[in-house]
């Protein structure tokens, strides 16, 4: 009997994106390799993605860098992807980074542990009182268009387009990873002013249930999610950000044990999805 052809992955990633702090290139030529162990591997460039997705079994979305630089593009693939009923990875109906940062409003209304969120002049008021505040946009990416402002305001006619929260005192910025609903690992930034210089982090259970919460709060049976919060000065920890989408997975930041167990957990993952 001759052998079953292996699975096809079309791998969607920016080798040339720019990321500060952060070399998106590597991971991906590093983590492909060990995919192609199991699947026949072809990555390509996100602005592609829409005219090659229907030779492959699956598509991964992986360091495509922000939806915002290839907007026309992203969206283009998602109509293709739903048109031919591709499998992706992410799939498309994940509630967190996929579908804006609504969630952060969302979520801080309905009384979860994030870092509280208001869109609307109109409900400026209920933010808590702080030496400052940070207004970004609600589709942004990589802190584009952030700005610290010292008074919750909003510009006139920016109603549902922009979030304000309080700028908060924290003592550290804390990512938990997950392939599917299943913890891998976790990684910190001891020093605030350098988010992207990772360790190790030992998670206690109180954290793990803290960041359990959003991954099941999100509706993603398959895929990949880090959630980053914020230990604050008080020690409780607050959602920073929901990534769902492409998160970077820094990595080179873990030993060679945690990154084998974690191409291992995410080949289990796509070949589930391709079942």
């Amino acid at each position: 009997m001759p052998a079953r052809p292996r699975p096809s992955v079309l791998y969607v990633t920016d080798l040339a994106y720019p990321a500060r702090g952060r070399r998106y290139c590597d991971e991906d030529i590093q983590l492909t390799a060990r995919l192609r162990e199991d699947f026949d591997i072809a990555l390509c460039h996100p602005r592609d993605a829409a005219t090659l997705l229907d030779g492959f079994d699956a598509v991964v979305i992986r360091n495509s860098g922000p939806v915002l630089h290839h907007q026309d593009a992203y969206e283009a693939f998602r109509a293709r992807a739903r048109e031919l009923g591709t499998r992706v990875y992410n799939p498309l109906h994940g509630r967190g980074d996929m579908a804006g940062k609504q969630y952060l409003v969302d979520l801080s209304r309905a009384g979860y542990p994030v870092i509280p969120t208001v869109d609307r002049a109109t409900d400026l008021g209920s933010l808590p009182e702080a030496p400052g505040y940070v207004i970004k946009p609600k589709l942004g990416a990589d802190s584009e268009g952030l700005r610290f402002v010292p008074e919750a305001v909003l510009p006139e006619g920016e109603d549902g387009t922009l979030l304000v929260q309080p700028r908060i005192d924290f003592r550290y910025e804390v990512s938990f990873y997950f392939v599917d609903h299943d913890f891998q690992y976790a990684l910190y930034a001891p020093d605030p002013e350098r988010r992207w210089v990772l360790e190790p982090y030992a998670a206690d259970a109180a954290d793990l249930a803290f960041a359990r919460g959003f991954v099941e709060w999100n509706s993603l049976d398959h895929g990949i999610q880090r959630v980053d919060a914020c230990r604050t000065a008080g020690g409780e920890l607050l959602l920073v950000e929901l990534e769902d989408l492409n998160p970077y997975l820094s990595l080179d930041r873990v030993d060679a044990s945690v990154r084998e167990a974690f191409a291992a957990r995410m080949t289990a993952s796509l070949r589930d999805l391709l079942a």
